[in-house]
Order: structure tokens, then sequence, then C-alpha cells
């Protein structure tokens, strides 16, 4: 239980902190709904019966007054029809403004520090987390928070109605509706949680495997797993269908004792507003009055079903979405160096997600401004993760980090569907126009830019297609070029590139370097060549550093792979 409320504390939290007066007017709206819907019935109920017995006489047909009631039930459709009207309305907009609210606090998570990294090596993930997952999260309030509060609203009022015909007519209806009503999709829901929670799993697979599928078509044809690979896709499908069956079942089930159970209470009504009538405690139209009404509050809990089907679903989504959503703790803010230095690292601590495993361990290491550092090792070595945490996405625990502001290079160069131009902004979004053709230059882009039709304004495919390799490595460089940061972090920025082009661009990233510290990982000679001090890590330690001039430097430059 504390874990189920864990879960959806923070859901909720952001439902009313978002739009809680559209979620209460939603529901007052959907109780009114109910409430003239019970009360029109009972009243049209009492109307016919009361007319019918008027004109057994002459004198009662005379007297009788149908102008009051003809008006109250016109009134109670009026509110009916508007209320419901509203209630779409309020309901609907209500949960569309939450749900995009959540789909923005949820992309604000994942774009936390360390959350890329995670996600790097999970993308269809992230893509299930915003769109089934935020989706399913609607049912918490249409299907299971509203529909459960106006059935305990109709079933009080009911019996409350019957309560005025016999106070132990009212309190047992109202027990027996209430108990069953709930008892039924609560039931039925933890029956259907098991397989709502495979459902989820299985269409999650489904997508992930299918778009493997489609990125890997060649490779999965090459190695020849194509037909492997159809068949994970279709047992992802045969046991989404499975799960799918046994919910059907379970949703024939809970119809079946839905109307058992309505038919059972409306023969009890029907058996005690006879007997009410028949001792003349109520007249014949109040005992039409009361079973309509009777029946009538039965019809909301009906609406729990498809929200108890859907429970499982829901409390997976919640699960799984609000460790994102809680208002984890403000980090520390990184400390700035002492005056002339870029960083100061001193007894520090970095793990990565769910590790135990230290992923960097740093005693001591300092870097002055405008000095360049070359970080060397092996594949799992720490280069990345210093990199990391210098740029504040791998957090630490320390006793002392500072670091000037810092801008990344990664290995892989990311380009997004959008013109030279929108790619470039992302780094600065005022640079003019002059700037921008500046910073091209540096990175030597400008004249391939020139020669495309529509110039800076030329769009990219996805991932940047379009654009060469070296050409996809320049744009990205020139988009550092534009961030006016005192620090540059480069994760082997030439790799990939053939000699040639690796050497230009090494060559114009010194020259634009001029000023500012760098801090380079890498495992090529060509880049840790234009470095003043090389730094050897080992298992997440520094076991060596070196200045340019010492024996030491040069044995490391001969440790690294040739140009």
């Amino acid at each position: 239980m504390s874990t189920f409320t864990a879960d959806l504390k923070p859901i909720l939290s952001l439902f009313f902190a978002e739009r809680r007066r559209a979620l209460l007017l939603g529901a007052a709206l959907s109780a009114a709904t109910v409430t003239a819907g019970i009360a029109l019935l009972g009243l049209s109920g009492w109307f016919i019966t009361a007319t019918s017995l008027a004109g057994l006489s002459a004198a009662a047909a005379v007297t009788f007054d149908v102008f009051a009631p003809s008006a109250g039930i016109r009134l109670l459709a009026i509110i009916r029809t508007a209320a419901r009207y509203g209630e779409r309305l309020a309901t609907h907009d209500a949960t569309l403004g939450v749900l995009a609210a959540l789909r923005e606090r949820l992309f604000r998570g994942f774009a936390e520090p360390g959350a890329a990294r995670t996600l790097l090596h999970r993308p269809t993930r992230l893509l299930f987390r915003l769109t089934a997952d935020i989706d399913a999260l609607d049912s918490l309030y249409l299907r299971i928070l509203v529909p459960a509060a106006v059935a305990i609203g109709a079933a009080l009022a009911a019996s409350l109605v019957l309560g005025l015909m016999h106070p132990l007519f009212g309190l047992l209806f109202g027990v027996f509706l209430a108990g069953t009503g709930l008892g039924l999709p609560l039931i039925a829901a933890r029956a259907a949680r098991k397989h709502a929670r495979r459902r989820a799993h299985g269409i999650e697979a489904l997508r992930s495997r299918t778009i493997d599928l489609v990125a890997g078509h060649t490779d999965l044809l090459m190695a020849g797993r194509l037909a492997a690979q159809r068949s994970a896709i279709a047992a992802a499908d045969h046991y989404a269908g499975r799960a799918d069956d046994r919910l059907n079942r379970v949703e024939t089930g809970l119809t079946f004792a839905f109307g058992l159970v309505s038919t059972l209470l409306l023969t009890a009504s029907l058996l005690a507003v006879a007997a009410l009538a028949e001792t003349n405690a109520i007249t014949t139209p109040v005992a039409a009055l009361g079973l309509l009404v009777a029946f009538a509050a039965a019809e909301p809990f009906t609406a729990l079903r498809r929200g108890a089907l859907e429970l499982g679903r829901t409390l997976l989504a919640a699960k799984r979405v609000a460790p994102r959503l809680a208002a984890a703790a403000t980090p520390e803010p990184m400390g700035l160096p002492l005056p002339g230095f870029a960083f100061s690292l001193a007894a520090v601590s970095a793990f990565h997600e769910n590790s135990a495993v230290p992923a960097l361990q740093v005693s001591e290491l300092t870097l002055q401004q405008g000095e360049r550092l070359a970080v060397i090792g092996s594949s799992g070595a720490g280069k990345s993760s210093l990199l990391a945490l210098l740029s504040g996405e791998l957090p630490a625990r320390t006793e002392s980090v500072a670091a000037v502001t810092a801008s990344l290079l990664t290995q892989r160069t990311e380009l997004f569907e959008d013109s030279l131009r929108g790619n470039l902004a992302l780094a600065d979004p005022d640079a003019s126009e002059t700037r921008l053709r500046e910073v091209l230059a540096a990175a030597g882009l400008l004249a391939d830019v020139e020669t495309m039709p529509r110039g800076i304004d030329t769009l990219l495919g996805e991932g940047g297609l379009g654009l060469s390799g070296g050409q996809s490595r320049r744009l990205a460089l020139a988009r550092l070029f534009l961030r006016d940061t005192p620090l540059w972090l480069l994760d082997e920025p030439t790799e990939g590139l053939d000699g040639a082009t690796a050497r230009d661009v090494l060559c114009r990233l010194s020259a634009m370097a001029q000023g500012r510290s760098l801090v380079i990982a890498t495992h090529i000679r060509r880049e840790a060549a234009i470095a003043d001090r090389i730094a050897v890590i080992e298992g997440g330690r520094i076991s060596e550093v070196s200045r340019r001039g010492e024996a030491a430097f040069e044995k490391a430059l001969d440790r690294l792979r040739p140009d």
C-alpha cells in the first residue's frame, strides 16, 4: 500500500497543481449529471403513475396538477443535458491539459544530468513513457477517481431518498449497493492487474522489436536473423494477445456479475416498495419513484468496469513514471575554482545510475586556465565519465568539485531534422548571420554550405542525413565554436574521420581554442599531441600525470594509436 501511495502521490499532486479547478469542476458536473438523471427518472415514474391513477377518477383528474411535475421534468432534463455537455468539456480539457503537463515534466526529468546517458541505451523505453504510459494515466481521473466518487454519491443520494420511505430500506439498499458496486470492480481489478501489466509489457516489446527490425534490417539480413526477429515480434504479439484474451474474460465476468447484482437489487427493491405500498406506508406513485431511483442509482457503478480493467495498467504506468516526476533534491551547484584555474577536483567519487561501483575516483586533479589536458586510457577506464563529471552530467560524491562553465563535444555527433541554421542555433539562438558564417568558416564547412542550393537554410534529414561524416563532425565543431565558454570538453573529437580531415579539424580546433582550457579524452596520438599535459586513467583512477617535455609525456604518447 505504501508503494502504491508513493507511486500515485507525485502524479496526483501534479494533477491538482496544474488543473485543480477544472478537475473539481468536471467532477462536480459529472455528479450533477448523475443526480439529475436519477431525479429525472424517479420523478418521471412518479408523474406517469400518478397521472394514470388520477385518470381513473374524474374528480381527481380535474384537481391533479400536471404543470409543476412537467416543469420539474423539463428542468431536470435541461440540467442533465447541460451538465453532461459541460462535464465532457471540463473533464476532457482538464485531462488533456494534465497529460500535456505530465509529458513536459517527464521530458524535463529525462533531461536532467545523467538521464541522457542512461536513456541512450534504452530509447524505446523513453518513447513508451512519453506515449503509452502517459496516455494510460488519463484513466486515473476519467475512469477511476471521478466514476468512483460519483457512484458513491449516487448511492448515498438514493439511500437518503429511499430512507425517507423507510429508514431500514434506505440503509440496507445503500450498504448493499456501495458494497457490491465497489467490491466487484476491486475484485476484477485484482484479477486483471497481472494481465494488464503483461499486456503493457507485451506491447512495449512488440514496439521495440519492430523498431529493431526496421532500423537493423540490413544487419539482420546479413546475419541471417530476419526470420528470428520476425519470430520474436510474433512472440511479443502473441504474449500481448493472450493478455488481451484474459482481460476480455475478466470483463465478461464483471459484466455478468454486475447484471446479476443489479437484478437482485431491483428484485429486492420491487418487493420492498410493494410491501410498503401494501401497508399504505407509501403511495403507489411514490413506490414507482422508489423503484426507478433504485434502478438509476445502480447505473453509475457500471462505469467503474472500464477503470477496473485498466487499473493494473494505470498503476504500472504510475510506477514507471513517478520516479521522474517526484521532486528530487536540488543538487548542490558546482563551485568556481580559484582564479587562474579551469577546474579543481579533490577526493571525488562518481557513480552511474543504479551502480554501487564508482565509475570515477580522483584524489586530486587541477587544470590551469588556458591549459590543455589529454586523458588517455583503455575503453571503459573512465575517460568519458571524467568529462561527464566536469560538464555536470554525472553527479559526484565529493569533498571538492569546482569548475568553470564548460561545453561538451561527445563522440557521437547529434544532429537534428532541421536546417543547418537550426542545428547551429542550439548553441546560440541569438547568433547573427555573420557570426554563423564565421563559425562555419572556422570549422571548414562554409565552402560546402555555399554550394548547397539553400545555403545555411538547407534542411537535413533525420540524424543529419544529407551530410557526410566529416561534414557532420565539422557542423558539430561549428556549434561548439558558438558556445563562448572558458572550458571545452572533447570526447575523441576526430574519431571516425580520415587522416587529412582529422588533422584539419584538430588544427582549426586548436586555433579557436586559444585562451580556453581543453580536456580531450582520446586514444589517438594526434589528439593527445596538442595537449600540454597527459593524464593516464585506469579503472576510474588517475594513475599518472605528465607534462610536455618530460619523458613520461612521450612515453604516454607512444602508448596511443598512431594516425
